[in-house]
């Protein structure tokens, strides 16, 4: 992508949404932060030095009315725009039959309504730019992990719904890439939410190794160079999800050993 690249990234203001953006920044990309958290945002775009290449916007992205703002702030400010992220997202830590109702609707507004509905009103800008689209997944959409019932179904029609559009928009020149990390260190685990929506206190359970956001953000960018239209980075996330489809007894018997704190 040429230096004069306009990305919109949102969930911008801490974990793999801010490594992308420090990413982008330093390879000369203009940056739009999204982020719920206006303060924590604010003090991002400070790290960044408030360049004529940044703007930041404080954005939930379950409010039509803050999406519409967010899309003709990036018209009026850069006139274009070539790659949106929709990164933003939170997970819960409870098991589905004692979790309460309004912890799956906000999960999903977050995960897959947010994402869906900033697309949508993106496609005009991105259309006229032939741009990109980056929706971060999680290999929990393809297989079932215990204590996780509405992130794994949001990261699952997320997927279903991202590649329908892929179908529909590839021939326009419009790529998008669906990113697969397992488990990322970032903040996304202390805001996990309980069942009760308030933030859950048992630690996370985990299989594989612990990767940093900087080294997703990196290899990111290397599969939108490339073209790709998947990044599975980890081997052990891939053999679970093979497990899962070859092996559904012998999955589900491992799975419940390793996330037996979750039930």
């Amino acid at each position: 992508m040429s230096l004069t690249s306009v990305t919109l990234i949102t969930g911008a203001a801490s974990g793999l949404g801010w490594a992308m953006s420090r990413h982008w920044y330093a390879a000369g990309h203009c940056l739009v932060l999204a982020d719920i958290d206006g303060p924590a945002l604010s003090a991002r775009a400070t790290e960044l030095g408030y360049s004529d290449r940044v703007m930041a916007i404080t954005t939930d992205i379950t409010q039509i009315d803050d999406i519409a703002f967010l899309i003709e702030q990036v018209r009026e400010r850069f006139g274009r725009l070539d790659l949106l992220v929709n990164n933003a997202g939170i997970t819960h830590r409870s098991p589905a039959h004692q979790t309460d109702p309004a912890v799956f609707r906000k999960v999903m507004a977050v995960d897959w309504q947010g994402a869906v509905e900033l697309t949508m009103a993106a496609l005009p800008l991105l259309r006229e730019s032939s741009g990109q689209i980056v929706c971060i997944g999680s290999m929990a959409g393809w297989m079932p992990v215990p204590g996780r019932a509405a992130y794994c179904a949001a990261k699952g029609a997320l997927t279903q719904f991202f590649e329908v559009l892929r179908l529909e928009l590839e021939s326009e020149g419009i790529h998008i890439l669906m990113v697969y990390p397992s488990f990322l260190d970032t903040p996304i685990k202390n805001h996990a939410l309980g069942h009760d929506g308030g933030i859950a206190r048992h630690p996370r359970s985990m299989v594989g190794n612990m990767r940093s956001a900087e080294w997703m953000a990196d290899l990111i960018d290397q599969g939108l160079q490339q073209r790709k239209r998947w990044i599975l980075p980890e081997p052990i996330s891939r053999f679970g999800s093979l497990l899962w489809r070859v092996a559904p007894a012998l999955y589900l018997r491992q799975v419940r050993k390793r996330f037996k704190s979750e039930l």
